[in-house]
């Protein structure tokens, strides 16, 4: 069977999420005889996904573009820096950085995350924890090396927390957060989380991991006051090449199916999102702008060129039939991706998506007042760099 010709590969923060295109680049070079048909599958399912989101993506787009001054401009200048090698070779420089991290930027990337913490609190209260039965839960999804993590215990001074992170050898930050009994860390790959997840009597036998998932890891009853979602794709994780199209989706859906599901009623939700724009995350924002009171934040200075941003989702109810519905079809969704879904099975996964032209009416609206403000500090920090100019460099 022949392996999969190497992608040409667009600038990462320009158009689309940069650890989902890294993923599907690091699928087609990482084919090899004897994962060739695994890859083969994954490549079916990413085909006919991408033809959903292309779809999906144009129309919000052009919406957008239409009724949003600000998003228009921000296209404009993406697309100068996809037109400029320099934007993505600022990009990969970053990458490179954050991948050989030593001690030193290790200590600075924490700093950043506790500044960014800060700021997101001052901006929208989001470690304020109200706890009138004991001492306040903290469940902290990716947590090293715990910048937010130690902001929000810092605002709620007695409280308890877990943390789930990749160990250093697996390819994951180190923790600095300071740990004790009240804070403690649980190295492991969330995404293997099966049984977690109520979905260990589904894995296939022939699943080529399946002595790999782990076993459950929260009690079924377990809640907490606050959830930090930082979901982020380590290319440092070494991963089977069936993985690779799929990991960025498998963490996200894994943080926001646990996390909803261990949320206790009225707690808070922080996740890291890419794209507002995006279909996924447009129907990630109208599911929790249901359940919950949403804003977004941006910080003005760290990754201001990124696509990224944080929503805060305060006041969840996170026992509401919508809730319940959402965390379901996220679960769905990463049985979907982990299987491996054939062409038919996945079309058929697909089926039950809204049109986008109807979640625009219903939404189009809210999606604009949460995103213009994500949209103008990525305009106006894109507008200094030296690859969107004229003439730039």
């Amino acid at each position: 069977m022949s392996t999969i010709a190497p992608l040409t590969r667009p600038p990462t923060e320009f158009f689309g999420d940069g650890q989902l295109w890294e993923g599907v680049r690091s699928l087609s070079l990482a084919a090899s005889s004897q994962d060739a048909e695994e890859v083969q599958n994954a490549q079916v399912v990413q085909d006919a996904e991408d033809e959903t989101f292309e779809h999906a993506n144009k129309i919000i787009s052009e919406y957008l573009k239409a009724n949003v001054p600000i998003f228009d401009r921000l296209c404009d200048l993406r697309k100068r820096g996809w037109e400029n090698p320099a934007g993505d070779t600022y990009f990969k420089k970053q990458q490179q950085k954050a991948d050989k991290a030593g001690e030193k930027i290790s200590k600075i990337f924490y700093g950043i995350m506790k500044t960014i913490g800060g700021e997101m609190h001052a901006a929208t209260r989001a470690f304020e924890i109200e706890a009138d039965d004991g001492a306040p839960r903290i469940l902290d999804m990716c947590m090293a090396p715990g910048g937010f993590l130690a902001t929000a215990l810092s605002k709620n001074p007695g409280a308890a927390a877990v943390g789930f992170s990749l160990s250093k050898s697996h390819g994951g930050h180190q923790t600095r957060v300071p740990l004790s009994d009240k804070v403690r860390v649980r190295y492991l790959d969330i995404t293997m989380l099966a049984e977690d997840l109520g979905l260990a009597d589904r894995i296939p036998a022939d699943h080529p991991d399946r002595d790999n998932f782990l076993p459950r890891q929260l009690g079924e009853q377990e809640d907490f006051h606050l959830v930090l979602s930082d979901r982020q794709v380590l290319r440092t994780h070494a991963r089977p090449a069936y993985r690779e199209h799929c990991e960025a989706r498998r963490l996200t859906l894994t943080q926001l199916a646990l996390g909803l599901s261990h949320l206790r009623p009225g707690g808070t939700l922080v996740a890291l999102l890419h794209r507002v724009e995006s279909w996924n995350c447009v129907q990630l924002l109208q599911d929790f702008s249901q359940i919950a009171d949403v804003q977004l934040f941006k910080p003005a200075r760290s990754h201001a060129k990124r696509s990224s941003f944080y929503m805060v989702a305060r006041n969840v109810r996170s026992r509401s039939p919508e809730a319940l519905a959402a965390a379901a079809r996220w679960k769905k969704g990463w049985e979907a991706a982990t299987f491996r879904l054939g062409e038919q099975e996945w079309e058929e996964f697909r089926r039950g998506e809204p049109d986008p032209h109807e979640v625009l009416r219903e939404f189009g609206e809210e999606l604009v007042r949460l995103g213009s403000g994500v949209w103008e500090i990525q305009a106006n920090a894109l507008d200094r760099a030296p690859w969107t100019r004229t003439g730039g460099a």
